[in-house]
């Protein structure tokens, strides 16, 4: 199950974007070249169709539809996102092209579903025509409406993006209230809301991995405040003395905790995975090693996984194929997005032997990144 395509339009800084996806993808980009504002796109989609979702939410979330129309759309104000999904060998797409009453009211402007080539469902219709106010709803989150394409929906509503902040893992308390909290501030209340049997298992599993990357970390272990019942973390370090090497959440490291996060998503769910530049905290040859543990992971589990980067030693693993790899460019109005594989110097380059990481982050880079090194004469 996975997205095959995605074209957005007046999305934030993209006028346009028309690209295919594969089970793995890697944005590469400049600061502020939209990487986030693209796999918020795929995010938009699941607030929709989430149980505890809706467009209006999806919407507030993001404030209104004036902050998510790009500030250079003229002729055509819709923001549209439409994307190819295959669900066990069946094609699917759906596109929601969206704008605003003048009392700033979001609305469909057209939503459309198909199953292959047959069409599902396109509004407006005609009870749209005589209820403009049913507008304010998607098809997609109600339940009632969806059932022809509930596959779909429930396979938007599974996605799952993950930008794990580790002081708020540290401080669940800045985060009282949200439920799946991208940023880590319920991680812990995640990881005690799954199954006794599947939570033992997966901390299993990512101890095994933690002891590769954190040599001294020895064992982990979650528990509960006995006073609070509030859920916790521990984990056992090398020491001479036998319970001195016990740490918390509280006081393991920004990379241990992100590494933890990292894995912990990874096993957590089907649906697609969006990770914001996971290399973050964690050291290069940590961090060589993720593109494998992705592939390996999704040649077991199917699942598909599509993050942004800027690391040098995560892109020069060389297993990664340009088509896996998408490259965004500003440019005076618009961010341009295109697969590294219909770059005919890019290519060339692969082809003579230079690894990823040399070929494509040089072209992201910003043009003038060396006048940094003069700030403070």
């Amino acid at each position: 199950m996975w997205f095959t395509h995605v074209k957005l339009e007046n999305w934030r800084n993209f006028l346009k974007v028309d690209v295919p996806l594969l089970p793995r993808v890697f944005m590469v980009g400049p600061n502020a070249s939209g990487k986030s504002n693209l796999l918020d796109a795929l995010r938009f989609l699941r607030d929709i169709a989430a149980p505890e979702g809706g467009f209006q939410r999806a919407v507030a979330l993001r404030t209104n539809v004036s902050q998510i129309r790009s500030l250079h759309a003229r002729r055509y104000p819709n923001v549209a996102i439409e994307v190819e999904v295959e669900l066990d060998e069946d094609r699917w797409s759906y596109r929601l092209e969206f704008t605003q009453t003048n009392q700033r009211v979001p609305v469909v402007a057209r939503e459309i579903v198909r199953h292959g080539s047959t069409m599902v469902r396109e509004r407006p219709d005609a009870e749209d025509d005589a209820d403009p106010t049913r507008l304010r709803q998607t098809h997609l989150e109600q339940v009632n409406a969806n059932k022809p394409f509930r596959s779909l929906a429930d396979f938007l509503s599974d996605v799952r993006y993950l930008h794990l902040v580790p002081q708020l893992v540290r401080e669940p308390g800045r985060s009282v209230g949200r439920e799946r909290d991208p940023f880590g501030g319920d991680f812990l209340k995640q990881v005690f809301g799954t199954p006794k049997k599947v939570r033992s298992s997966r901390l299993r599993r990512i101890q095994e991995a933690l002891r590769v990357a954190v040599p001294q970390l020895k064992e982990l272990e979650p528990y509960r405040d006995e006073a609070t019942g509030a859920p916790h973390l521990k984990g056992r370090y090398e020491h001479w003395r036998p319970n001195a090497g016990w740490q918390t959440e509280e006081q393991l490291s920004d990379g241990t905790l992100r590494l933890l996060g990292l894995l912990w998503a990874l096993l957590d769910g089907s649906g697609p995975l969006l990770l914001e530049e996971p290399e973050l905290s964690l050291h290069s040859g940590v961090v060589r090693h993720v593109p494998q543990m992705i592939q390996r992971l999704r040649r077991s589990s199917g699942r598909q996984v599509l993050l942004s980067t800027h690391s040098y030693d995560l892109l020069s693993d060389s297993g990664i194929a340009p088509e896996e790899v998408l490259l965004l460019q500003p440019t005076k109005e618009s961010t341009e997005v295109r697969v590294a594989a219909d770059d005919q110097q890019v290519l060339a380059l692969l082809e003579s032997g230079v690894p990823m990481a040399e070929v494509v982050l040089p072209r992201t880079a910003p043009r003038r990144a060396s006048q940094l090194a003069l700030f403070g004469e």
